[in-house]
């Protein structure tokens, strides 16, 4: 289906006085004012709406949509909350459990405006079966959203508490890779419009893989231009880790192991030094920025401003609902903008800056270089805020206001690849989704108390 959107209060677009969008074929195609229709084409009317890129979530954990507020880890730190909630958890997560975290996962994310995540899914053991990721690419598939599977797990048990009491028995890095290629050869699109990518991901370089093991997988990764993701920095006890290892800090570990790059991104580095920093910004490695777990945590904040100036790519993610409850995107531009500035006041951060780092910012350090951009050629990742709500209705700044205002946000309409997957208008058609929740959260709570973990 083509579309010609329709007299915009404003779109968010390099070109000046644009409030009409043709899209075909699934690419934006023509940008204007007075755009007349073509036969064929459904005409979408965007009237008191702001029209954003769709935004790009780097970093999430879909499967963590079913451990809200899981009453042992409200008040934990990362290691104790760890060891509390998912790691607690996961291990009796089924495809089917899996199925519905990730449904409503998705669904979080386009109410609220990403068009495009990045599942940093870890459910891998030695002896797991491979429903459990399938039920991911499943579920992207029915909720039409672009899906980054960012392929994380563990080759040693490591030093992290979370992992260390599991009691589950981690992959060999061979098997590892095995399991990739199967990914990769089922799923993996190569261009920069894909709608399904697989980025090798152990779910924390510092912790839970040999120096070896990273070596090897960053050569497998490599010879099939696939990015490399993990954690890093999100506390201060990955770099004492490193530093008690191997004599180095923990981002001059991840270099030794060939973990640096323009082809690389961490999650979090909440407590990054002046020189990793530095380190950082000369070998482009990029960043994914979850302020609201980072709070949720007490982790700290990332010092993006200064990273921003010294050249790293910048991106944001929502992190897993485990820690950042919401599973929004625009509650993490939200908070990305008025974070910064709370420690280094108004000039720390812009509006433009933020929808930036949370659309083509993402885009481009998943790899995706015909995404994040309203521009002509680029796919039609668009997402339409409705203005027309009272609480907008006092907002100077029309343009900015859902993203100054944050949540609650309507959507008329979001689009991927040029179909339409989201209206607000829509929403009831999601509430067998509730019921369909609370039977998964249900069973996953019997399946943990009857082991007593």
């Amino acid at each position: 289906m083509d579309y010609l959107i329709k007299n915009a209060t404003g779109v968010y677009s390099s070109i000046e006085n644009v409030h009409d969008i043709r899209i075909q074929d699934g690419k934006i195609t023509e940008l204007g004012q007075n755009l007349h229709p073509i036969n064929g084409e459904e005409l979408v009317d965007a009237s008191n709406c702001v029209v954003y890129p769709g935004l790009v979530n780097t970093h999430h954990h879909i499967a963590q949509s079913l451990l809200k507020g899981i009453p042992q880890g409200l008040n934990d730190g990362l290691g104790d909350w760890l060891a509390s909630v998912p790691y607690r958890y996961w291990p009796q997560i089924t495809p089917d459990v899996m199925y519905s975290a990730a449904k409503l996962g998705f669904y979080e994310l386009l109410r609220s405006g990403a068009t495009t995540c990045a599942d940093h899914h870890y459910l891998y053991h030695a002896n797991s079966s491979q429903e459990v990721e399938e039920a991911v690419w499943q579920a992207a598939d029915e909720m039409g959203i672009r899906l980054v599977l960012c392929r994380g797990g563990a080759t040693i048990k490591g030093t992290h508490k979370g992992l260390a009491k599991a009691g589950v028995i981690p992959e060999s890095a061979p098997q590892m890779i095995e399991r990739l290629e199967n990914t990769r050869s089922r799923y993996h699109q190569a261009g920069g419009d894909a709608m399904r990518k697989l980025v090798v991901a152990p779910t924390t370089i510092a912790h839970s893989a040999t120096p070896d093991d990273l070596r090897l997988l960053a050569e497998y990764a490599r010879s099939h231009q696939l990015r490399m993701h993990s954690h890093l920095l999100e506390v201060s006890f990955d770099d004492e880790q490193t530093r008690l290892k191997y004599g180095k800090s923990a981002v001059e570990f991840a270099q030794s192991c060939d973990w640096l790059g323009e082809d690389v991104w961490f999650a979090h580095i909440v407590q990054a030094s002046n020189e990793d920093i530095a380190l950082l910004a000369q070998t482009k490695t990029g960043i994914a920025h979850c302020p609201t777990s980072n709070c949720r945590l007490g982790s700290g904040i990332a010092p993006i401003p200064q990273m921003h100036a010294a050249g790293m790519p910048i991106s944001i993610g929502v992190d897993g609902s485990a820690s950042a409850e919401s599973g929004s995107m625009l509650q993490e531009l939200n908070l990305t903008w008025l974070i910064h500035r709370a420690q280094s006041g108004p000039q720390a951060t812009t509006l433009e800056q933020v929808l930036d780092w949370g659309s083509v910012g993402g885009a481009n350090i998943l790899g995706l270089n015909q995404v994040g951009k309203i521009k002509v050629g680029y796919c039609a990742d668009l997402v339409l805020y409705d203005l027309h709500q009272p609480r907008l209705a006092g907002c100077h700044s029309q343009s900015m206001a859902p993203i100054m205002c944050g949540e609650p946000v309507n959507i008329k309409a979001s689009m991927i690849n040029g179909a339409l997957v989201y209206r607000h208008q829509d929403d009831s058609l999601y509430q067998n989704l509730v019921d369909e929740v609370r039977l998964s959260v249900t069973k996953l709570n019997q399946r943990v108390s009857k082991l007593g973990v």
